[in-house]
């Protein structure tokens, strides 16, 4: 059973509706104490650093979430917003992140003369670096979905797990033991996006 962490924000029902695809069991956890027995987690989120922050604090979510990934280290997946709120913080606003990863969160900025808009939308080929069970290492090209504007950064390059582009090469994934999360949304990346999920499911630290 996968428990979908419901703070306010995130495709919920798209993150549910693959892994029931994939064969898998979601839940939808709207109260901390529902994920203190959880096997793993999905930290999900679409919008702005600071209100994702704010509404994890509001509601209480941030001691049930480090006890399950802290201590009991279960297997825990950030996705797009999900995955900046590992981090220790962002540029985007002045809340300190969940600093699970030694990374902070910056803005695109995009050298002068080159035609490319914030934010990033669209499709990406991707390349990995290290091999995770999630996206085991593989000559085949792959594609996912991205929309963002802002990335992370990783001080610790053990940390990067994918890169991508966009004006410049940037971590699209990031993975640390029980830890792994994606700038993209693996829930809109198609049979790319389902493999990816297929091997959470079976995931086991």
């Amino acid at each position: 059973m996968i428990h979908i962490v419901n703070y306010g924000l995130g495709n919920l029902s798209s993150i549910a509706n693959i892994i029931r695809k994939m064969g898998g069991k979601s839940c939808i956890a709207n109260h901390p104490d529902e994920i203190l027995t959880a096997e793993k987690i999905i930290l999900p989120g679409v919008g702005a650093f600071d209100h994702g922050m704010q509404q994890l604090m509001d509601k209480g979510w941030i001691p049930a979430l480090n006890h399950v990934v802290l201590e009991r280290k279960i297997p825990a997946l950030g996705i797009c917003l999900g995955m900046q709120l590992m981090c220790k913080g962002s540029e985007e606003g002045v809340l300190p992140g969940l600093a699970w990863f030694d990374a902070d969160v910056v803005k695109f900025q995009i050298p002068a003369g080159q035609n490319i808009k914030v934010p990033h939308m669209g499709w990406n080929t991707i390349k990995i670096k290290k091999n995770i069970k999630l996206l085991p290492l593989t000559e085949q090209e792959q594609r996912f979905y991205f929309v963002h504007s802002y990335h992370v950064v990783c001080n610790n390059p053990e940390d990067i797990w994918v890169e991508t582009s966009h004006g410049y090469p940037f971590t699209a994934a990031i993975a640390h033991n029980n830890l792994m999360a994606t700038q993209f949304h693996p829930e809109k990346s198609h049979r790319y996006g389902m493999q990816l999920m297929q091997h959470f499911i079976e995931f086991s630290c």
